[in-house]
């Protein structure tokens, strides 16, 4: 049997808070393999967030979110599930190494600074979604000002007295809207998009001057610019550029003219609060014992205590207000293969009530990996591939054989999981992705044959394979 390329089927568009935990999953399964004891405990979680919020105001306050401890190797799909969780539910979401936090009095990153980085992020969406709701307005007052540009408007002109006068007004004023009428239509059908046109712009602040504060320091970077709001502004220019050039940073401009800023930022806050999910990963590197350790670990139980207060729910303070974290849901997740999740700081431990292990992968898993998901690693080098012409046919043993060989790696070098696989392929297609169209035989068939041609020299020699792959 071969393996060709799907069609592309969009899902049906459904709204997170209508599906149950058992849809949940099964909307996880999309795009990532196996791992159904991590994907349970996420779907639980978020199906509770949105049994929350039927409770009476008094009790959700009270029902906070079980965080989850999330327990496994490198690459078997802990921040996948995160991600594919949050973009279902349309949350803000984060990820975050636990290994670049530093304790308060040490150069580095505070851990507050996750929770402001949430927020922009959660800004982004809010304006995103809003440039949605204004768009088609946006783009009618768009089309004007392009009308306006190319044909000034007429100034008005003193009221004629005699009927000879006003006559030629009447006449004046008709063609000039004939003018614009023959203008729109050409516009309309993309007659005009390479006309040069003058656009009063804003200057970005950055072109004269940016600060630039070490990590750890943003809120100096945020306070300076509540203080000297007129020095981030910009001034107004003259640019000249294209029709096409122009519609897209005007209609930017109209969309913003309709965008309220503060009431992005409220609801920007209201849904980190709300919905917010931070991803903790590496939290094993900061768990263990301290005795005797010296250099940059030595910050590590201190990160763990800076980080309770989040995790328990706190005030942090951003420039666009106050954020409680309380209802905030935090997924950690780690490999544990020197410290073990009992070496975190009790107080931390019971801030993550939900553990789930994940499974290591094995051939098996790899193989379906390769082929299941909607947008697999087969599917998008067949998809890059074509772009060029070029016809890629994996077979059934082909499919096998790059899994076996990912796996065996895996088992005599380090096992980074299903990263291996990218390794993999990339060295597989290396010539035919360099020749490219220059390639002269169109169809390439990647069977086992081929597979074990290119790869079974490096994955044979454990050296070659540690380096290589």
């Amino acid at each position: 049997m071969v393996f060709y390329m799907p069609g592309h089927v969009e899902p049906a568009q459904r709204s997170a808070d209508d599906m149950s935990p058992r849809e949940i999953v099964q909307e996880l399964d999309r795009h990532v393999v196996g791992q159904a004891k991590a994907k349970r405990a996420v779907a639980i979680a978020m199906r509770n967030r949105i049994r929350r919020r039927m409770l009476p105001e008094e009790l959700a306050e009270d029902v906070i979110p079980k965080n989850i401890l999330m327990i496994g190797p490198t690459g078997v799909g802990k921040t996948e599930i995160a991600r594919r969780l949050a973009r279902l539910a349309g949350s803000p979401f984060l990820k975050v190494e636990a290994s670049k936090f530093t304790e308060v009095g040490y150069v580095g990153r505070d851990v507050e600074s996750m929770v402001r980085d949430l927020v922009e992020l959660a800004c982004d969406l809010v304006r995103q979604e809003r440039r949605e709701q204004v768009r088609a307005s946006a783009a009618a007052a768009t089309q004007e000002r392009l009308l306006d540009l190319l044909l000034p408007p007429r100034n008005p002109a003193p009221r004629p007295r005699d009927a000879e006068s006003q006559a030629r007004e009447r006449e004046e004023r008709a063609s000039w809207e004939r003018s614009r009428e023959t203008l729109r239509a050409k516009l309309e059908a993309g007659e005009l998009e390479q006309r040069n046109v003058e656009v009063e712009a804003t200057a970005t602040a950055s072109a004269g001057f940016r600060m630039f504060t070490p990590a750890g320091m943003e809120e100096m970077d945020m306070n300076l610019r509540e203080m000297m709001p007129g020095l981030f502004k910009g001034a107004k220019q003259k640019r000249r550029m294209t029709v096409e050039e122009a519609r897209e940073h005007i209609q930017r401009e109209e969309e913003d003219k309709r965008i309220d800023p503060d009431r992005v930022a409220r609801d920007a806050i209201q849904r980190v609060e709300q919905s917010g999910i931070l991803f903790i990963d590496e939290i094993d590197k900061i768990a263990g014992a301290e005795a005797g350790r010296q250099g940059p670990d030595v910050s590590r139980e201190g990160v763990q205590r800076d980080l309770l207060p989040i995790v328990e729910g706190t005030l942090v303070h951003t420039k666009y207000g106050m954020v409680r974290t309380d209802h905030v849901l935090f997924i950690a997740a780690g490999a544990f293969h020197v410290s073990k999740p009992s070496d975190l700081i009790p107080e931390l431990q019971g801030r993550f009530p939900i553990r789930v292990e994940l499974d290591a992968l094995g051939r098996d898993e790899l193989v379906r990996i390769l082929t299941e998901p909607e947008h697999s690693l087969v599917y998008q080098q067949i998809a890059l591939m074509k772009t060029e012409g070029i016809e890629l046919e994996f077979t059934d043993d082909g499919v096998l054989a790059i899994a076996e060989a990912a796996a065996d790696v895996n088992q005599r070098t380090e096992n980074i999981g299903a990263r291996r696989l990218t390794t993999i392929i990339e060295r597989l297609l290396e010539e035919i992705s360099f020749a490219g169209a220059e390639l002269s035989e169109k169809q390439v068939r990647i069977d086992a044959e081929f597979v074990h041609g290119r790869l079974d020299e490096i994955t044979q020699d454990t050296d070659l394979s540690r380096f290589i792959l």
